[in-house]
Protein backbone atom coordinates (compact mmCIF):
# COMPACT_ATOMS: atom_id res chain seq x y z
CA UNK A 1 0.00 0.00 0.00
CA UNK A 2 2.99 2.19 1.01
CA UNK A 3 4.75 1.67 -2.62
CA UNK A 4 1.46 2.43 -4.34
CA UNK A 5 1.48 5.46 -2.34
CA UNK A 6 4.71 6.61 -3.38
CA UNK A 7 4.26 5.64 -6.58
CA UNK A 8 0.93 7.72 -7.47
CA UNK A 9 3.05 10.85 -5.67
CA UNK A 10 5.81 10.44 -8.32
CA UNK A 11 3.59 10.41 -10.97
CA UNK A 12 0.96 12.75 -9.76
CA UNK A 13 2.52 15.66 -10.12
CA UNK A 14 3.16 15.40 -14.30
CA UNK A 15 -0.26 14.41 -14.67
CA UNK A 16 -1.21 17.69 -12.68
CA UNK A 17 0.97 20.25 -14.44
CA UNK A 18 0.03 18.73 -17.82
CA UNK A 19 -3.59 18.58 -17.43
CA UNK A 20 -3.09 22.84 -16.05
CA UNK A 21 -1.50 23.76 -18.67
CA UNK A 22 -3.55 22.13 -21.36
CA UNK A 23 -6.24 23.68 -19.64
CA UNK A 24 -4.85 27.23 -20.48
CA UNK A 25 -5.02 26.86 -24.57
CA UNK A 26 -7.89 29.54 -24.77
CA UNK A 27 -8.48 29.55 -28.07
CA UNK A 28 -7.35 26.28 -30.21
CA UNK A 29 -7.30 23.04 -27.63
CA UNK A 30 -4.79 20.77 -29.18
CA UNK A 31 -5.78 17.07 -29.63
CA UNK A 32 -5.39 14.88 -26.77
CA UNK A 33 -3.59 12.35 -28.20
CA UNK A 34 -1.31 14.74 -29.73
CA UNK A 35 -0.18 15.74 -26.44
CA UNK A 36 -0.18 12.19 -25.06
CA UNK A 37 2.19 11.06 -27.57
CA UNK A 38 4.48 14.14 -26.84
CA UNK A 39 4.65 13.32 -23.07
CA UNK A 40 5.34 9.83 -23.50
CA UNK A 41 8.68 11.32 -26.22
CA UNK A 42 9.54 12.81 -22.90
CA UNK A 43 9.26 9.46 -21.31
CA UNK A 44 11.55 7.86 -23.99
CA UNK A 45 13.50 10.58 -23.68
CA UNK A 46 14.91 9.03 -20.33
CA UNK A 47 16.89 6.52 -20.97
CA UNK A 48 19.48 7.89 -24.07
CA UNK A 49 19.64 11.04 -21.48
CA UNK A 50 20.73 9.04 -18.47
CA UNK A 51 23.37 6.72 -21.64
CA UNK A 52 24.55 10.38 -22.24
CA UNK A 53 25.10 11.97 -18.56
CA UNK A 54 27.09 8.71 -17.18
CA UNK A 55 29.06 9.09 -20.68
CA UNK A 56 30.03 12.94 -19.53
CA UNK A 57 30.49 12.34 -16.17
CA UNK A 58 33.13 9.38 -16.95
CA UNK A 59 34.53 11.28 -19.40
CA UNK A 60 34.80 15.06 -17.14
CA UNK A 61 34.58 13.58 -13.88
CA UNK A 62 32.39 14.56 -11.00
CA UNK A 63 32.98 18.67 -10.02
CA UNK A 64 29.53 19.50 -9.55
CA UNK A 65 29.25 22.62 -11.28
CA UNK A 66 30.39 20.27 -14.66
CA UNK A 67 27.61 18.37 -13.66
CA UNK A 68 24.89 21.02 -13.04
CA UNK A 69 25.69 23.13 -15.85
CA UNK A 70 26.97 20.67 -18.46
CA UNK A 71 25.67 16.97 -17.77
CA UNK A 72 22.37 17.96 -16.25
CA UNK A 73 20.80 21.20 -17.32
CA UNK A 74 23.29 20.80 -20.60
CA UNK A 75 21.88 17.73 -21.88
CA UNK A 76 18.39 17.67 -20.73
CA UNK A 77 17.65 20.79 -21.97
CA UNK A 78 19.59 20.51 -25.48
CA UNK A 79 17.54 17.04 -25.91
CA UNK A 80 13.99 18.39 -25.25
CA UNK A 81 14.85 20.92 -27.82
CA UNK A 82 16.07 18.82 -30.48
CA UNK A 83 13.04 16.09 -30.05
CA UNK A 84 10.43 19.76 -29.99
CA UNK A 85 12.32 21.01 -33.26
CA UNK A 86 12.45 17.98 -35.34
CA UNK A 87 9.49 16.57 -34.38
CA UNK A 88 6.91 19.25 -33.09
CA UNK A 89 8.07 22.63 -34.41
CA UNK A 90 6.61 22.05 -38.29
CA UNK A 91 3.85 19.63 -37.38
CA UNK A 92 0.48 21.12 -38.54
CA UNK A 93 -1.15 21.38 -34.94
CA UNK A 94 1.40 23.35 -34.00
CA UNK A 95 -0.94 26.37 -35.72
CA UNK A 96 -0.65 28.86 -32.45
CA UNK A 97 2.14 30.06 -30.36
CA UNK A 98 0.90 28.66 -27.31
CA UNK A 99 0.87 25.45 -28.80
CA UNK A 100 4.98 25.75 -28.06
CA UNK A 101 4.89 26.03 -24.32
CA UNK A 102 2.33 22.84 -24.37
CA UNK A 103 4.20 20.50 -26.20
CA UNK A 104 7.49 21.91 -24.49
CA UNK A 105 5.57 21.36 -21.08
CA UNK A 106 3.95 17.89 -22.51
CA UNK A 107 7.88 16.58 -23.25
CA UNK A 108 9.43 17.75 -20.13
CA UNK A 109 6.92 16.60 -17.74
CA UNK A 110 6.76 13.41 -19.38
CA UNK A 111 10.68 13.31 -18.53
CA UNK A 112 10.31 14.21 -15.10
CA UNK A 113 7.61 11.88 -14.13
CA UNK A 114 10.21 8.99 -14.99
CA UNK A 115 12.66 10.52 -13.16
CA UNK A 116 10.38 11.01 -10.31
CA UNK A 117 9.30 7.34 -10.31
CA UNK A 118 12.88 6.38 -10.48
CA UNK A 119 13.86 8.66 -7.42
CA UNK A 120 10.94 6.99 -5.61
CA UNK A 121 12.41 3.42 -6.04
CA UNK A 122 16.07 3.91 -6.52
CA UNK A 123 15.49 5.74 -2.76
CA UNK A 124 12.93 4.20 -1.19
CA UNK A 125 11.03 7.59 -0.67
CA UNK A 126 8.59 9.04 1.26
CA UNK A 127 5.48 10.77 0.16
CA UNK A 128 6.60 14.04 2.20
CA UNK A 129 9.68 13.73 -0.18
CA UNK A 130 7.83 13.38 -3.43
CA UNK A 131 5.40 16.22 -2.33
CA UNK A 132 8.76 18.69 -2.12
CA UNK A 133 10.16 16.90 -5.40
CA UNK A 134 6.59 17.91 -6.75
CA UNK A 135 6.97 21.37 -5.98
CA UNK A 136 11.19 21.89 -7.21
CA UNK A 137 11.98 19.59 -9.55
CA UNK A 138 8.95 18.53 -11.29
CA UNK A 139 7.41 22.14 -11.05
CA UNK A 140 11.42 22.99 -12.26
CA UNK A 141 11.31 20.94 -15.53
CA UNK A 142 7.28 22.70 -16.26
CA UNK A 143 8.84 26.17 -16.11
CA UNK A 144 12.31 25.62 -18.48
CA UNK A 145 10.00 23.98 -20.65
CA UNK A 146 7.12 27.27 -20.52
CA UNK A 147 10.41 29.21 -21.28
CA UNK A 148 11.20 26.80 -24.09
CA UNK A 149 8.01 26.73 -25.79
CA UNK A 150 7.13 30.03 -25.55
CA UNK A 151 10.30 31.44 -27.36
CA UNK A 152 9.92 28.50 -29.74
CA UNK A 153 6.11 29.53 -30.51
CA UNK A 154 7.57 32.84 -31.28
CA UNK A 155 9.95 31.52 -33.43
CA UNK A 156 7.50 29.35 -35.13
CA UNK A 157 5.33 32.14 -36.27
CA UNK A 158 8.04 35.42 -36.42
CA UNK A 159 9.65 36.06 -40.06
CA UNK A 160 13.24 37.53 -41.07
CA UNK A 161 16.27 37.44 -38.61
CA UNK A 162 14.23 37.21 -35.29
CA UNK A 163 13.31 33.58 -36.35
CA UNK A 164 16.64 32.22 -35.40
CA UNK A 165 17.02 34.90 -32.49
CA UNK A 166 14.07 33.21 -30.50
CA UNK A 167 14.59 30.28 -31.56
CA UNK A 168 18.13 30.65 -29.66
CA UNK A 169 16.46 31.41 -26.86
CA UNK A 170 14.53 28.90 -27.10
CA UNK A 171 17.58 26.98 -25.94
CA UNK A 172 19.53 29.32 -24.09
CA UNK A 173 17.43 30.67 -21.84
CA UNK A 174 15.98 27.09 -20.57
CA UNK A 175 19.90 25.81 -20.05
CA UNK A 176 20.90 28.78 -18.36
CA UNK A 177 17.60 28.81 -15.96
CA UNK A 178 18.38 24.82 -15.69
CA UNK A 179 21.55 25.32 -14.59
CA UNK A 180 21.18 27.55 -12.43
CA UNK A 181 18.70 25.35 -10.58
CA UNK A 182 21.21 22.56 -10.09
CA UNK A 183 24.07 24.70 -8.91
CA UNK A 184 21.93 25.97 -6.25
CA UNK A 185 21.09 22.34 -5.13
CA UNK A 186 23.99 20.64 -6.18
CA UNK A 187 26.52 23.05 -4.18
CA UNK A 188 24.18 24.79 -1.37
CA UNK A 189 23.93 22.46 1.15
CA UNK A 190 22.87 24.29 4.22
CA UNK A 191 20.93 27.59 2.30
CA UNK A 192 19.62 25.89 -0.76
CA UNK A 193 15.93 27.37 0.35
CA UNK A 194 17.08 30.86 0.91
CA UNK A 195 17.95 30.57 -2.77
CA UNK A 196 15.61 28.19 -4.92
CA UNK A 197 12.31 29.73 -3.21
CA UNK A 198 12.81 32.90 -4.80
CA UNK A 199 14.03 31.27 -8.08
CA UNK A 200 11.15 29.25 -8.27
CA UNK A 201 8.54 32.18 -7.73
CA UNK A 202 10.38 34.14 -9.87
CA UNK A 203 9.81 31.56 -12.59
CA UNK A 204 6.32 30.70 -12.07
CA UNK A 205 5.69 34.45 -12.13
CA UNK A 206 7.17 34.81 -15.82
CA UNK A 207 5.40 31.78 -16.74
CA UNK A 208 2.45 32.77 -15.98
CA UNK A 209 3.13 36.20 -17.96
CA UNK A 210 4.57 33.97 -21.29
CA UNK A 211 1.21 32.17 -20.81
CA UNK A 212 -0.57 34.92 -21.34
CA UNK A 213 1.08 36.65 -23.92
CA UNK A 214 1.46 33.61 -25.96
CA UNK A 215 -2.74 33.12 -25.60
CA UNK A 216 -2.64 36.72 -27.18
CA UNK A 217 -0.94 36.26 -30.16
CA UNK A 218 -2.93 33.58 -31.41
CA UNK A 219 -4.29 33.80 -34.55
CA UNK A 220 -7.70 31.68 -33.36
CA UNK A 221 -8.41 34.57 -30.62
CA UNK A 222 -10.99 36.93 -33.21
CA UNK A 223 -12.37 33.76 -34.67
CA UNK A 224 -13.50 32.68 -31.37
CA UNK A 225 -14.43 36.13 -30.39
CA UNK A 226 -16.52 36.95 -33.91
CA UNK A 227 -18.56 33.27 -33.31
CA UNK A 228 -19.21 34.61 -30.09
CA UNK A 229 -21.13 37.90 -31.57
CA UNK A 230 -23.12 35.53 -33.72
CA UNK A 231 -24.01 33.51 -31.01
Amino acid sequence: MLLFSVLAAAVAPGLALLTYFYLKDRYDSEPLHMVLRVFVMGILMVLPVMIIQRGMMLWLGDNPYVESILISGGVEEFVKWFVLYHIIYNHTEFDEPYDGILYAVAVSLGFATVENVLYAFAGNASVSAMFLRALLPVSGHAMFAVIMGYYMGRAKFTDGKKKRWFLMLSLLLPFFWHALYDVIMNTMVNYWLWFIAPLMAGLWYGAMGKITRANNRSPFRFVKREEEVKL
